[in-house]
């Protein structure tokens, strides 16, 4: 047998021999999801309330599905558009996903480890030896001697560390899970990032309507505080009501830089998002009129929250990796085999090593080793414990990632329902200052109402006004919570992760039960 084909069956041997053996440490099982049916204690009612115009009553719908791009439900083409941008162009989502291919790349740099080492090397030496040493001179082709001479060493080395007890292969599984992680991370960045846009574009419009209605009043206020200062002309009005109406006014015109500061500040951040600086605003504009309310919603059932949360799928492979650790450990405990195997020709003479068929000029050499630590301090020991531990701590924060999640969602249909009765009772506030405001300044006009009644008036109407813009702003913010606490639908993109895929599932993978069911 030629020295290339022993090479090439010690190396099917060594493969044969991993393929062949078992793995350490504990088979991952997924967590079963949590035993209840409903986010809430109380069951959850079909419709919110409703307030009429602008605030119609949604319906809560289980068996409707998420879309991927759930923010056109708000049908609003400048949301859209400011959406499909930032996803394009926004550095912390490149960087997630940047770290997503670096997790991938890890994994594949590991599983290269299930293959042998094949090096080849060339090596030429000229050698002198001592010129008394037994032995020592050389003989050349023409019969002379010398001590002075080269040697070329033409050869191909084989080494090859058997995974007999799994260790490599739990070395991979860790690190797939841990790319599986990044690959959900970067799910949840997409949807954080959708999410943050279309807040911020929310806010903008409830801040502009904000300053809008208290542009509005401080012109009422500059018209009143005029009608009076001609009745103090004219005799018919005194000082301290002219005095108190320019307070109002002074009042009312305060609240208008601290809007105007936060509208300034949403401008920047929506800049921010879309991967711009400040300087280089969108040029799409909100306001709370551009928004459509969704008014059917989705609410997914606990045991689908689990597979569609990108945290909770992230954080499960997390605990996964953790687990996988657990055997490279043990792995780590056990004896290491290995084979190396070096094979090739040397000769003092170059054009000598052309003559491959010539057994003078063939070497070979194969070897095993068996290594196993016999006493390190308790290291191995520790590190077991240790990977035990870090285990039990990734269990323990799987656990918290699920339960905050059904606390959000809990959390978001509370508030949509309280939203909805916000909203209501914002409007029928609102209805009722305008009118008694409108009432007052007639009288107030024709002489009938005093400006302490038309004062209280216009503060009221102020508050009813920003008050109803506030809760209808609250309530679209929250309708965006909803899609963004249930997962945001990534699962129908096209380009998305199949939950059933072979890659994420990894039935056969290690792990107990973290939720301890």
């Amino acid at each position: 047998m030629s020295a290339m084909r022993l090479l090439a069956a010690v190396a099917l041997l060594a493969v044969a021999v991993t393929v062949s053996s078992c793995a350490v440490g504990p088979d991952f099982k997924p967590a079963a999801p949590p035993d209840t049916d409903r986010y809430t204690k109380e069951p959850l009612p079909s419709t919110t309330a409703s307030a009429g115009a602008g605030g119609q009553a949604q319906r809560f719908e289980r068996s409707r599905d998420i879309p991927a791009e759930w923010w056109t439900l708000f049908r609003s083409a400048k949301l859209n558009a400011l959406i499909e941008r930032s996803l394009t162009s926004n550095p912390s989502l490149e960087a997630a996903v940047a770290a997503m291919r670096v997790a991938q790349e890890n994994t594949r740099v590991q599983e290269g480890k299930f293959f042998p080492i094949v090096q080849g090397n060339f090596n030429p030496n000229r050698l002198t030896t001592p010129a008394n040493a037994l032995g020592s001179t050389h003989v050349l082709a023409d019969g002379s001697t010398t001590n002075t001479f080269n040697v070329v060493t033409s050869q191909v080395i084989v080494s090859y560390t058997i995974d007999v007890w799994g260790q490599n292969r739990r070395a991979v599984e860790s690190l797939q899970a841990q790319a599986n992680s990044q690959r959900f991370q970067v799910e949840a960045a997409y949807l954080t990032l959708a999410s943050n846009v279309a807040l911020a574009a929310i806010q903008e419009g409830s801040l502009r309507e904000q300053i809008g209605a208290t542009r509005q009043l401080i012109g009422i206020n500059t018209r009143a505080l005029g009608i009076m200062r001609r009745q103090l002309s004219a005799g018919y009005s005194n000082r301290i009501d002219v005095a108190a109406q320019e307070a109002q006014l002074a009042q009312d015109a305060a609240t208008l830089p601290p809007l105007e500061k936060q509208l300034a500040f949403q401008r920047d951040l929506l800049s921010a998002l879309t991967g711009r600086y400040p300087s280089e605003e969108p040029s799409e504009k909100f306001v709370l009129s551009s928004f459509h309310l969704p008014q059917d919603l989705p609410v997914s059932l606990p045991s689908e929250l689990v597979e569609q949360r990108p945290d909770i799928r992230a954080a499960e492979e997390q605990a996964h990796s953790a687990a996988a650790q657990i055997g490279v450990a043990i792995a780590n405990e056990l004896p290491n085999f290995t084979i190396s195997a070096n094979g090739g020709y040397t000769n003092t003479a170059l054009a000598a090593l052309a003559d491959y068929v010539s057994p003078a000029n063939r070497f070979l050499t194969v070897a095993g080793n068996i290594t196993h630590t016999i006493f390190d301090g308790f290291t191995l020991l520790h590190q077991k414990r240790a990977a035990e531990a870090a285990y039990d701590q990734a269990a323990a924060q799987y656990r918290a990632v699920v339960i905050g999640s059904f606390q959000n969602v809990a959390d978001t249909l509370r508030a949509l329902q309280a939203d909805a009765r916000a909203v209501q009772a914002a409007a029928t506030f609102e209805r009722a200052s305008k009118t008694s405001f409108d009432l007052v300044q007639q009288q107030f006009n024709t002489g009938y109402a005093n400006i302490l009644l038309l004062l209280n008036a216009q503060h009221s109407y102020l508050q009813a006004k920003l008050a109803l813009i506030q809760a209808r702003a609250n309530r679209l913010s929250d309708t965006v919570a909803l899609f963004q606490a249930l997962g945001g639908g990534w699962w129908n993109k096209p380009d998305s992760i199949s939950p059933e895929s072979d890659e994420l599932a990894q039935k056969d993978k290690l792990v107990p039960n973290v939720l301890g069911r």
